[in-house]
């Protein structure tokens, strides 16, 4: 089944990034929630299993940024710094 959803939902897709959920598919169960996310970055569209996907931090409902949000945006800057000093080198 799948479920867009209005108002889309603002989360993080691990390895991926920041983006908002328009849908979400559900294949029964034996299987994961698939979560079709558009990133806000790239722009692309990524349909991400439930164990990939975290809500941000939401001040108002007192919710911190999960951990593994946090670990990933710092992992994606480390990445991005050596992909840049390694460009910076070949020039």
């Amino acid at each position: 089944m799948f479920t867009q959803l209005n108002p889309t939902i603002p989360l993080h897709v691990l390895g991926k990034g920041d983006g908002y959920a328009i849908g979400m598919i559900d294949y029964g169960q034996e299987h994961n929630l698939i979560w079709v996310t558009a990133l806000d970055e790239s722009g692309e569209i990524w349909c991400a299993p439930n164990s990939k996907v975290r809500l941000g931090k939401n001040w108002t409902m007192g919710r911190a940024e999960n951990r593994l949000i946090t670990q990933d945006k710092e992992q994606a800057t480390q990445e991005a710094e050596a992909e840049h000093c390694e460009g910076r080198r070949a020039a």
